[in-house]
């Protein structure tokens, strides 16, 4: 037999085309059902079975139990999923993920894929013209479909039939010899190719190619299957790393329920093992231990026992599990800092779904900017030379704080904007960039109050007892716009905002600026009152009218008025 570098580019242009389909795949029903997926993962999770149910659903319907970790870890992150709801969701993904082993064992050894997979390009193609966005993205979903199983048809092909052949499988031989070491070698072998190719459905199918072909015996197989377990963890865990505490300590218990698992599973294996070849034979399959070709099947129902085995053992374990996340994954300080982002992160995901954690990030942009208000209210109220200091390094602070946010939320949404967005999800991403220009605004006009403050207090200027009274009545309305702007934000769909109530606000905010600005007139043509003074005056009160117009803008962008 042989075997050089050409064969090998074979093998992984073959999984390449594979793990291409896959992507294709579930990116298209991302895309088809965004939003159903969202609503699932938020109504079915109110306790840990309907968690593990929600998980499986979903994980079979994107075929990618790594999407749903990283989607349950998001909304985690975002603060729609407790931990231990996102516990059983990540059950049930391991459940979920055992599909694409039946899929491939049946379809892709019992079937000849070509004669499948054609057919499918000549459904899905002719969707992807259409104007209909949904029918366009399952076309791709279908398409996807079919790559997936032509990729695994070429990497049957690629890889060298090595039955009967008993120098290759002497060789291999040896690495089975150590007993309990041999199994968490194998572990480790299985763990790592998942890493590598990101995927544990495509590192499921090189071991069942493998198997079909020779390659492996079933147990080392089966051992290599369990360290795949492990290995789709990592996703997870480095979706998490740039996420907040609980977020980390979601991939943890994702983490955590994999190792378990396979742990004891390693020990029993021996056991295990025949019990369920003997169960196969029952009902009428070959014995997987002796005939390679049965060997995908078998392997599929290992992955499916042992998954449904542990989901079942650790369910009773889940507050534990929760308990011990926590514990290894502790508050870090500063954590909830402003200065940075709280709920998106660098790790990309469909656009579709992105929209939960901008929304909740834009939620988190608005309180942020809201706090400048209370920050000028006391700075137009205070005579500690002390605090005026303070306040003033607070302001501008915020405002860096401000311009930032924006900064990285627009570049976060420009990231989306190269992948294809459905006409929904795209009017939501520009209604959060009009809102995120007008909290920047709002940042900008409080900066520009902060200095007139300044020079007022350089210059030994000072308001009448009426003005900061007026001032400060302006400035509790303004909060009240800001608290319902606030609300409006971090209402999970947009959809059911409205701007009546937001509308009275500015127009009691404009009512009130035109009643100062006509008393402030009529003073400055009495007898001491202070000119250098009500021209600051007139310049805050105006500036505190502009404050509410981008409040306004905000909750029209976020009903949909761009």
């Amino acid at each position: 037999m042989e075997f050089g570098i050409w064969e090998f580019i074979q093998i992984v242009g073959a999984l390449a085309f594979f793990v291409y389909g896959m992507k294709m795949m579930s990116d298209g029903i991302q895309r088809a059902a965004g939003a159903q997926l969202r609503n699932i993962l938020r109504t079915m999770t109110k306790n840990r079975f309907l968690g593990v149910f929600t998980g499986f659903l979903t994980t079979a319907m994107v075929q990618s139990s790594s999407a749903t970790t990283v989607m349950t870890v998001s909304f985690v992150n975002a603060g729609l999923l407790t931990l231990v709801e996102s516990a059983g969701v990540m059950m049930g993904a391991n459940i979920g993920t055992t599909i694409t082993g039946w899929l491939v064992s049946f379809l892709g050894f019992k079937v000849k894929l070509k004669v499948l997979s054609i057919p499918l390009f000549a459904f899905g193609v002719p969707m992807l013209f259409s104007n209909r966005g949904k029918l366009k993205y399952w076309g791709e979903f279908i398409i996807g479909f079919a790559i997936l199983f032509l990729g695994l048809s070429y990497l049957k092909g690629a890889v060298p039939d090595l039955k009967g052949n008993t120098e290759v499988l002497d060789f291999l031989g040896t690495f089975t010899q150590w007993g309990f070491l041999s199994r968490l070698f194998f572990v480790f072998v299985g763990t790592l190719v998942t890493i590598i190719v990101q995927s544990s459905s495509a590192a499921m199918a090189i071991t069942l190619t493998m198997c079909a072909q020779g390659w492996l015996p079933f147990e080392v197989a089966a051992a290599m299957i369990l360290g795949e377990n492990i290995g789709t963890t990592i996703t997870a865990e480095l979706a998490s790393l740039v996420g907040n505490t609980n977020a980390k300590r979601s991939a943890r218990i994702h983490s955590m329920f994999n190792i378990i698992g396979v742990t004891w599973m390693v020990i029993l294996l021996p056991l295990f093992l025949p019990i369920l070849s003997s169960f196969l034979q029952s009902l009428g399959l070959a014995d997987p231990y002796t005939v390679a070709d049965d060997m995908p099947i078998g392997l599929s129902a290992f992955h499916t026992a042992f998954n449904l085995l542990n989901v079942i053992i650790m369910l009773g374990f889940v507050k534990w599990l929760v308990k011990a996340a926590i514990w290894s994954v502790p508050e870090g300080e500063g954590e909830e800092d402003d200065m940075k982002l709280q709920f998106i992160n660098s790790g990309l995901r469909t656009p579709e779904l992105a929209t939960v954690e901008l929304q909740k990030e834009t939620g988190h942009f608005g309180s942020v900017t809201s706090r400048m208000s209370g920050f000028i209210k006391e700075l137009i109220n205070t005579t500690d030379s002390k605090r005026q200091r303070k306040l003033l390094k607070k302001v501008n602070k915020y405002e860096k704080i401000t311009d930032k946010m924006e900064i990285e939320i627009t570049e976060y949404i420009t990231k989306l904007s190269n992948q294809e967005i459905t006409p929904r999800t795209s009017l939501r991403l520009r209604s959060i960039l009009n809102i995120c220009n007008d909290l920047e605004r709002i940042g900008d006009i409080y900066y520009q109050i902060s200095k007139t403050l300044e020079q007022k207090i350089e210059n030994k200027t000072y308001f009448t007892p009426e003005q900061r009274t007026n001032l400060t009545e302006m400035c509790a309305k303004v909060d009240e716009a800001f608290a319902l702007m606030v609300e409006n934000l971090n209402t999970p769909q947009y959809d059911q905002v409205t701007k009546d109530k937001a509308l009275d606000i500015e127009y009691d905010i404009n009512k009130m600026r035109d009643r100062l600005r006509k008393e402030n007139l009529i003073k400055i043509g009495e007898k001491g009152y202070n000119v250098k003074s009500a021209m600051i005056y007139n310049n805050i009160y105006s500036s505190l009218e502009k404050v509410g117009d981008h409040i306004i803008n905000v909750t029209e962008a976020i009903v949909g008025e761009i």
